[in-house]
């Protein structure tokens, strides 16, 4: 699933080829991507793209004063054209749901698709006068990155949250936006704290090193992905992740093999050594195998 650092990516990427380019098609080839029905996607068509926003997860196009907003999900992507397909978009099986084209006076036709690979299918588009209707964008909590999330804010939420586990209250949009199953791994593994550990039981040491941790591993990712064209930036991503996905090599900090913990749809990791003293945390779902 792409999160913030590659969100953001690509915001810059759209902003740099599409900031003053004219919709002259959008075409929609999976009917459940679309999610809104008061705006048409037609009403985008002949105007102009004053700007490109991020919100949390959320990538947003204001084309005067009309949003063109999406989500991504787990199994979406965006894919650029510099020489759109002169065919339309149609529905079908494939992982096609949605193809935007614009004119620019610079390059001409651009465009991208959005796609979604698998069957189930989460990837969401909106057209809307007001983001605030967008009901994932109007839930989200503060941007981790926004210069008034300071370590006082950041103190409070824990606070707040007490009883809640670090790993899911860090993926949580609600509570910080645009940090996903991947790099909430990577924050907590910097921050040297279990994913298990309880929000409210954290010394005033450990809240200070998951704020900088938080700041400082979204900050590095986004230093890395932008400027990446789209198709670069998963490998990207794997590329410099140091224990997602890395399930029994050795963490780059200790040396300990990293571990996991598997759940019904989903997975984290962690290393024993720099997190957990040396413990190896629960997998549920393999315990219930041994019952």
């Amino acid at each position: 699933m792409p999160e913030m650092p590659e969100v953001e990516a690509l915001r810059s990427f759209l902003a740099e080829r599409l900031t003053g380019a004219t919709v002259v098609r959008a075409e929609l080839a999976a009917f459940s991507a679309l999610k809104t029905f008061a705006t048409p996607l037609s009403a985008l068509l002949g105007l102009e793209i004053d700007r490109v926003e991020r919100r949390g997860k959320f990538l947003c196009l204001d084309a005067g004063g009309t949003w063109l907003a999406f989500h991504l999900a787990r199994a979406g992507w965006l894919r650029w054209y510099d020489n759109p397909p002169a065919t339309p978009a149609r529905p079908g099986k494939g992982p096609l749901a949605f193809r935007l084209v614009a004119e620019t006076d610079a390059a001409g036709a651009v465009g991208f698709d959005l796609t979604e690979a698998g069957t189930q299918k989460h990837l969401a588009l909106y057209v809307t006068d007001d983001l605030g209707d967008v009901p994932g964008i109007a839930r989200l909590g503060p941007d981790p990155l926004a210069d008034d999330f300071t370590p006082d804010a950041f103190a409070a939420i824990l606070a707040e949250r007490g009883r809640t586990q670090l790993k899911g209250l860090l993926k949580e949009q609600g509570v910080f936006a645009g940090i996903g199953n991947a790099y909430s791994d990577e924050i907590l593994q910097a921050a040297r704290l279990s994913p298990f550990k309880l929000a409210g039981s954290l010394t005033d040491a450990e809240v200070g090193a998951l704020y900088t941790a938080v700041r400082g591993e979204l900050t590095d990712a986004i230093a890395r992905a932008v400027g990446r064209p789209p198709a670069e930036l998963k490998d990207g991503k794997r590329t410099h992740l140091r224990v997602h996905g890395k399930k029994g090599e050795p963490c780059a900090t200790c040396g300990t093999p990293i571990a996991e913990v598997s759940f019904a749809d989903s997975f984290l990791n962690y290393c024993p050594g720099c997190q957990t003293g040396g413990k190896l945390l629960a997998d549920r779902r393999l315990s219930k195998l041994l019952k």
